[in-house]
């Protein structure tokens, strides 16, 4: 090396440590998106931050989390979807029902997806296989709604003089809906007990559907996997708010 290009690169290395010094690394952000509104989900969002401390990460300190509820607007996830997209998260973790997975897979194919599923996520079309899911989405499936045949069986148990089962869905959320209807009218056949469908996309008409199970009298209610009816039509734990007891509907 020349004296002259030696001096120079020494006079370069001779900044390094200012340049370093200036450019703090940036904090990786993590986009949570969800159908549901926080408030009934106190308890999850604790354990989702004890989740990532455990790993290694607390919020504030070394990563930022970007929260995006959709209040039980489903046609709100594409736009908040697009939204953590643009903000250019590191990863998008969606909860709340496959609605808030599908709309992070149409928003991108190169930012990681974390969802969960209570339905074969193969078969909704989320990742192309269990083993291997391909593309940039993964999670975890808790086979919730291979469990809605079991779980009739269950109630009729419970009621065993039961034949009329209401059943509660919500035709906003359509692919579980049309999940939860056919496989738990293909159990009724077998167990010889008459569906009655209620349906219901929000809190108004939720009580619109408790009021027709008070005039009409089912022997019993099924509550189908949604993310919106149980917190809806149970909300055990909500300050001010009292559960709607069955008791309170049903005789038995």
């Amino acid at each position: 090396m020349k004296r002259r290009e030696f001096i120079a690169a020494l006079g370069g290395a001779a900044t390094w440590p200012l340049t370093a010094g200036a450019q703090q690394p940036a904090m990786p952000v993590i986009g949570f998106l969800d159908s549901r509104s926080p408030d009934a989900l106190t308890d999850r969002l604790r354990g989702f931050r004890l989740g990532l401390k455990d790993t290694g990460y607390v919020e504030g300190e070394n990563v930022i989390t970007v929260y995006s509820w959709a209040e039980n607007q489903l046609d709100r996830l594409p736009g908040l979807a697009a939204e953590l997209v643009r903000r250019q998260v590191a990863v998008i973790a969606t909860t709340g029902g496959p609605a808030a997975a599908f709309a992070a897979k149409a928003a991108t194919t190169t930012i990681p997806i974390l969802f969960l599923s209570a339905d074969d996520p193969v078969r909704r079309g989320l990742v192309a296989s269990l083993a291997r899911p391909g593309g940039n989405l993964t999670g975890i499936n808790f086979f919730s709604g291979e469990l809605l045949a079991k779980r009739l069986g269950l109630l009729r148990e419970l009621v065993p003089a039961a034949t009329r089962v209401a059943v509660l869905v919500n035709p906003a959320n359509a692919a579980t809906m049309e999940t939860t209807l056919r496989d738990v009218q293909a159990a009724a056949r077998v167990t010889g007990l008459q569906i009655q469908v209620l349906n219901a996309s929000t809190s108004r008409e939720i009580d619109a559907a408790f009021a027709t199970l008070v005039s009409e009298r089912p022997d019993a209610l099924f509550v189908g996997p949604d993310p919106l009816l149980p917190q809806s039509a149970c909300p055990i734990g909500q300050p001010g708010v009292a559960p709607r007891d069955p008791r309170d509907i049903f005789d038995t």
